[in-house]
C-alpha cells in the first residue's frame, strides 16, 4: 500500500523543449566523410531524448521535443526561408509570414533550450546565430539552456561553448553548468548515432547535463507560471 501511494504521489511532467542543431553543412567535403558530421550527435540525442525518464522533485520528467535544423529552416518552405543573412528578425515585421509565427509560437511556449553544435573559426556557426538571432529575448527569457558541442578532432568544439554562454545569456535563456563535449566522433558514433561502445566514458557527459538542465526547467517553469520576476 505504501508503494501505491508513492507510485500516485509521483506525477509525470513533460518538458516542452527545443533543440537547434547548430551546423547547415550539406556536402561531403574534398577528403571524404560526412556531409554533416553533426547527424551523428543528433541522432544520439533524439534516441536518449525519446527514452529518458527521470525523477525531478518527486516527478517523473519526459520531453515533447521541437527540433530546428537550419538547412530546412532557411530551406524553401522553412520558417525562415532564404533570410540566412538576418535581414528581416520576426520582431521587425509589422505582419511575419505564418510559418515564422510558428517557430515563434514554439519557441514562446518552450521550458527549455538544447543547442547541439560545431565550432566554426572557434566560434558559433553563422547559421546557429542567425536562426536565434531571429527571435526576440522574450521568447527566450526565464528558460534554461544546455549545450552540446562536438568535433572530427580532439576538443570536441569546446570554444564554440565558450562563445555560445554570453549569446545564450543574453537572450535569457540561461546556459546550465554542465558542459557536454564528443570529439573524434566518428570514432565514437556509427552514422545513425548508435554509441560504438557503450561504456565510453565521454557518453556519461549528456545525460548529466541533461539531469541539470531538467532540473533548471521544472524549477524556471513553477516560478513563470507564478508570474514574472519583480520590476
Amino acid at each position: 500500500p505504501q508503494q501505491a501511494t508513492n507510485d500516485a504521489a509521483m506525477a509525470s511532467k513533460t518538458l516542452k523543449t527545443v533543440v537547434f542543431i547548430g551546423s547547415a553543412k550539406n556536402i561531403v567535403p574534398p577528403w571524404g566523410g560526412d556531409s554533416r558530421l553533426g547527424d551523428r550527435i543528433v541522432g544520439h540525442v533524439k534516441s536518449l531524448l525519446a527514452t529518458r525518464q527521470v525523477a525531478v522533485g518527486g516527478d517523473t520528467i519526459k520531453h515533447d521535443v521541437t527540433y530546428y535544423d537550419p538547412i530546412e529552416v532557411f530551406g524553401e518552405g522553412g520558417a525562415l526561408a532564404g533570410d540566412g543573412e538576418l535581414r528581416a528578425p520576426h520582431f521587425f515585421l509589422g505582419q511575419a509570414p505564418p510559418a515564422m509565427d510558428a517557430m515563434r509560437d514554439v519557441l514562446k511556449a518552450a521550458d527549455c533550450f538544447l543547442i547541439v553544435t560545431p565550432e566554426y573559426n572557434h566560434s558559433i556557426p553563422p547559421a546557429l546565430a542567425s536562426m536565434m538571432g531571429h527571435f526576440g529575448g522574450s521568447n527566450f527569457s526565464l528558460k534554461p539552456s544546455a549545450i552540446c558541442t562536438y568535433s572530427p578532432g580532439p576538443w570536441g568544439g569546446a570554444r564554440a561553448a565558450m562563445a555560445l554562454r554570453p549569446f545564450l545569456s543574453e537572450l535569457g535563456c540561461i546556459p546550465v553548468s554542465k558542459l557536454a563535449h564528443f570529439p573524434g566522433v566518428t570514432d565514437m558514433f556509427e552514422a545513425d548515432g548508435t554509441p560504438k561502445d557503450n561504456e565510453h566514458r565521454m557518453l556519461k557527459q549528456l545525460p548529466a547535463m541533461l539531469g541539470e538542465l531538467e532540473w533548471m526547467a521544472v524549477a524556471m517553469k513553477t516560478q513563470r507560471e507564478k508570474g514574472p520576476p519583480p520590476a
